[in-house]
């Protein structure tokens, strides 16, 4: 396989319902993972880019949450309708969705 040039993290990590952080899980993560998965399928991306369901990547107040590398842009708030604009914009396009970015303190 050949190195994918950008690499796509969905956070899926699932905490019980009320804790204080918040879950990715509970912001229907699964499903935004799939959407990704179908529409790499679909758009036959697989091989170019690189999509990766994981634990925690830190923002879980502003869940769901992605990361895209090697660029390290981190979104928040994605749902299942966001999916087209990532892949069209960012992976396919180089620019990030500005929109859906978080704000540059949450890595602070």
């Amino acid at each position: 396989m050949a190195k994918p040039a950008k690499h796509v993290f969905v956070c899926t990590q699932s905490r019980p319902p009320g804790h204080p952080h918040g879950s990715c899980g509970a912001n229907g993560s699964a499903t935004l993972l799939q959407e990704f998965m179908q529409q790499f399928e679909l758009r036959q991306l697989w091989g170019r880019f690189a999509i990766t369901g994981s634990g925690c990547l830190g923002t879980c107040g502003t869940g769901s949450s992605v990361l895209v590398y090697p660029e390290g842009i981190m979104y928040g708030g994605v749902g299942k309708g966001d999916v087209a604009a990532i892949i069209e914009e960012h992976l396919l396009g180089n620019k990030p969705v500005e929109r859906l970015q978080v704000p540059e303190e949450i890595w602070g």
